[in-house]
């Protein structure tokens, strides 16, 4: 691994082409817009279930439907959709992308590992003691990728693309983290015989990657019984969409129109940006605000989970980050200044949908912990994102009067 910055940053200028350019252009687009999307639909959520029709909202989260409420079809169906897509992101991200290399990889990667520890030892702190809710350790580690961009997109050509793609590599490794931290922290009750058919499906997926097939149907039916199987094995159903996503072809990254990762991609960004993330928020962000004092906001969960996203992100990112430059492992994001990668810390506060996935996962069973998350999630997203504007703007302006 070379430590010489000059070519750290010219990594990212020889990789790039045409193609790739126009597909990145693609997939900034589609999060920005995405990420409006969920702002409203978690809006939508908020409003209705503290307004008259908030009885038919929760009730029809548990409503049955194939022995499944429909509240756990969007969290266990519908979001390994979602994880797929995270899947095939880490993969060609990893192959071809913006961490192809151990240099381009040093930044994102020392500020990932920093947002995601620094905010669990806050919340671990907070709820030191309490065994029930320190199982939520996990909740503000989580970056939304959806989000954050979306609030980006507001803030128009004051943000340079270069911390966009900084951004978005930064939030690919930290889902990548809370994959795995979701695979080993939270699985329980394991069924050995679904947990050896998931196996045999798996060396399936990796059979056919390795024999070249390029069809894809063939890896979406196995992907398919992957899914049953892990849902009955123990292990949550959607990591079944991580390690489908990993078994995909890749092919040549520079023909995207024969690449079966590029195009299942392409093809998907869409429906998750529009459809599955958005139906998540809605079916997820809605909670009763009837009752909730200040004091209720000084509990250990909601203010755990609020600080962790708050100041721990900004710290654990711009504090392990500023390491990586300081060391000469990498450097500032190109026509960034200090001040806008503060920003860009402070907006990876914004932890939704994954924060509220974790929340779910760390207390089953127990609705009022589930909901005090949901509080500290929209408190502490809420202000991370008020915050990185008036950052960002102003680091806009004073990189223009300079």
């Amino acid at each position: 691994m070379s430590h010489d910055p000059s070519r750290l940053q010219a990594a990212p200028a020889r990789q790039q082409s045409p193609s790739a350019l126009a597909f990145l252009s693609r997939f900034f687009a589609a999060e920005s817009a995405g990420g409006l999307i969920l702002m409203a639909a978690a809006l939508a959520a908020l409003l209705v279930a503290n307004s008259p029709w908030a009885a038919t909202y929760f009730s029809t989260l548990h409503i049955k439907v194939a022995g499944l409420s429909i509240e756990h079809w969007v969290n266990d169906g519908l979001m390994a959709i979602f994880f797929m897509l995270v899947g095939l992101e880490i993969k060609r991200e990893m192959l071809a992308g913006q961490l192809s290399t151990w240099g381009q990889r040093a930044l994102p990667g020392f500020a990932a590992l920093g947002g995601m520890l620094v905010p669990a030892l806050i919340y671990v702190a907070i709820n030191w003691g309490n065994p029930q809710t320190l199982s939520g350790w996990a909740i503000p580690a989580a970056t939304d990728i959806a989000f954050a961009l979306g609030v980006l997109s507001l803030l128009g050509k004051r943000v340079p693309v270069s911390l966009k793609i900084f951004l978005s590599a930064l939030a690919i490794l930290d889902d990548l983290g809370a994959v795995v931290i979701i695979a080993i922290f939270y699985t329980s009750g394991l069924s050995i015989s679904m947990l050896l058919a998931s196996l045999a499906v798996i060396a399936l997926l990796v059979i056919l990657n390795r024999c070249g097939v390029r069809k894809l149907w063939p890896y979406l039916i196995a992907g398919a019984l992957l899914w049953f199987f892990m849902l009955q094995s123990g292990i949550h159903a959607t990591l079944a969409g991580v390690i489908l996503a990993l078994c995909i072809p890749l092919g040549n990254p520079e023909d995207e129109h024969n690449s079966p990762l590029l195009y299942l991609e392409e093809k998907m960004h869409p429906w998750v940006a529009f459809a599955v993330v958005p139906i998540f928020g809605f079916a997820n962000a809605g909670v009763s605000l009837s009752g909730i004092s200040p004091s209720n906001l000084l509990e250990p969960v909601p203010l755990g989970v609020a600080l962790g996203l708050l100041f721990g992100k900004q710290i654990g990112i711009l504090g392990l980050g500023a390491l990586a430059i300081r060391s000469g492992l990498a450097q500032l994001p190109q026509g960034a200044s200090w001040l806008q990668l503060y920003g860009v810390a402070l907006l990876c506060g914004i932890g939704f949908t994954m924060s509220l996935f974790i929340g779910a996962l760390a207390f089953p069973g127990a609705p009022h912990l589930v909901d005090s998350v949901k509080v500290g999630v929209l408190l502490g997203s809420i202000l991370s994102a008020l915050l990185a504007v008036v950052v960002l703007m102003n680091a806009g302006k004073a990189k223009a009067s300079n």
